[in-house]
């Protein structure tokens, strides 16, 4: 079954070490709140990419990444130290305080501008087809795993957002820079309404 997350941060992690892995990448992770109840075989979202736990001690636990999923995120770029944004899956019955996010990068993206406007930021990301095809002003996406609503859309492959202070201060997202890429997850409904149109030869999708 597919775990689901709602693009809210619990914690930012870090890189503790990095090896290479016949076909991909092991990575270890200091954390602490999202270790609470994890076990291994869990999934986590780290950066908004699905993973699985395949090991975890007191200070933190550790993922194996494929190449396919180093090809598509930013996973491939981490370097030991970077931090990372971290959500434990949903649990049935639980609030989904955002949006739901499975953890399916769409594509990466670039960071094209940071603005600080009196007490919020607005970040504007160059977004590839697949993530533009499926987002609508005032809908939800995932970026780098947090869940946020698109504020505008200056240019139809550009999504510009608005973060809150806490939102800021809570994730790796304060930390971007212009030319940064960033994971993108498209709303979960629109790629499924897309898909759906596309299959069905509708004209104009």
């Amino acid at each position: 079954m597919t775990a689901v997350f709602a693009g809210i941060v619990e914690e930012i992690g870090r890189v503790r070490a990095l090896a290479p892995l016949a076909g991909g990448l092991r990575l270890s992770i200091a954390a602490a709140t999202v270790l609470d109840g994890l076990a291994v075989g869990d999934s986590i979202a780290l950066d908004g990419v699905c993973q699985t736990a395949v090991e975890h001690d007191d200070g933190g636990f550790l993922v194996e990444t494929i190449a396919t999923t180093l090809s598509r995120t930013t996973l491939g770029r981490l370097q030991a130290g970077d931090e990372v944004n971290l959500e434990r899956a949903l649990a049935f019955g639980g609030r989904v305080g955002g949006h739901l996010v499975q953890g399916h990068v769409d594509g990466v993206g670039t960071v094209l501008s940071i603005e600080h406007r009196d007490a919020h930021v607005l970040l504007d990301i160059r977004v590839p087809q697949s993530v533009a095809e499926v987002t609508v002003l005032h809908g939800s996406i995932a970026i780098h795993g947090v869940s946020l609503t698109v504020n505008g859309m200056p240019a139809p492959d550009v999504v510009q957002v608005a973060l809150i202070p806490h939102t800021w201060n809570h994730t790796t997202l304060r930390a971007l820079v212009a030319g940064d890429g960033v994971n993108l997850e498209g709303d979960m409904l629109g790629r499924f309404v897309v898909e759906y149109l596309k299959r069905h030869d509708v004209p104009g999708v």
